[in-house]
């Protein structure tokens, strides 16, 4: 299984694309600007998209990329989402407003999209792939995922606070990745409450819960490009990043656009 990272910036900016991971060839987790950089031929083999909300650094782009291939889909784009997240794209972006209404083009029998309602502790088989949905502490509602094809599984936080629910199942899994977010930096830190993300000092206590006998790399994702540096250069603070000395307690690592995952 790879996991191609098509983007993982918390806003846009010159080289900075918000959240994307092209799984294998066919299966989409999240559709911010990253999609972009796709040619049509490898939208064109994507079958699922899975989001974890409904906040438009991680969906701008399905619309589009539904409108660049559907003349040429042999069937529907299946988008997987919590009952809410479906409801906001109803609303808000296929509404025949924003965009055309491709649960009902060319025709309600044959459409562009269809939604598929997921819920939490769910596990989804597609394509040879297993995707366990997981909690997430979010502003509208949000999930995180956990995808393996047979090894360990590699785990994407999605946006996030402080989330117990979702340690506890991590501490049950194989993780051989974690990708999780970290939004602002510590001076930005009530920001970061109000809109439930996490700054380095709240995943310093997150990344606490843990267990002590596990260890897999850790990656940072969704900063805000003018906090990038500092936000890492915070986290260095609490734990060591590459390269590696004695007593470190986590391989943490700042997730790049362009990073592939070989699992």
């Amino acid at each position: 299984m790879k996991v191609r990272v098509l983007g993982c910036s918390g806003a846009i900016a010159k080289d900075c694309r918000t959240t994307s991971f092209l799984i294998d060839r066919d299966v989409l987790l999240d559709a911010g600007t990253g999609v972009g950089d796709l040619t049509l031929d490898e939208m064109r083999g994507i079958e699922h998209v899975l989001l974890t909300h409904s906040h438009l650094d991680h969906v701008a782009a399905l619309p589009l990329m539904v409108d660049a291939i559907a003349s040429g889909l042999a069937r529907p784009v299946q988008v997987h989402a919590l009952a809410g997240t479906i409801a906001a794209l109803r609303a808000h972006v296929f509404n025949d407003v924003i965009w055309p209404d491709f649960t009902r083009i060319p025709s309600e029998r044959a459409p562009f999209v269809q939604f598929r309602e997921l819920h939490v502790g769910e596990t989804l088989h597609l394509g040879g792939k297993h995707i366990e949905v997981l909690p997430a502490v979010h502003t509208v509602p949000a999930v995180g995922y956990a995808v393996t094809a047979g090894g360990g599984c590699w785990v994407f936080t999605g946006d996030t606070e402080r989330n117990p629910a979702f340690w506890r199942r991590l501490n049950e899994l194989d993780v051989a990745a974690l990708v999780i977010e970290t939004a602002f930096s510590n001076r930005e830190k009530e920001l970061a409450e109000r809109s439930l993300h996490l700054s380095p000092h709240v995943l310093a206590n997150e990344l606490d819960r843990i267990d002590r006998n596990k260890n897999f790399p850790i990656y940072i994702m969704h900063t805000k490009p003018a906090e990038t540096d500092l936000i890492m250069s915070e986290i260095q603070r609490f734990d060591q990043t590459q390269p590696f000395g004695h007593n470190v307690a986590h391989d943490i690592r700042w997730l790049r656009a362009g990073q592939e995952f070989e699992l």
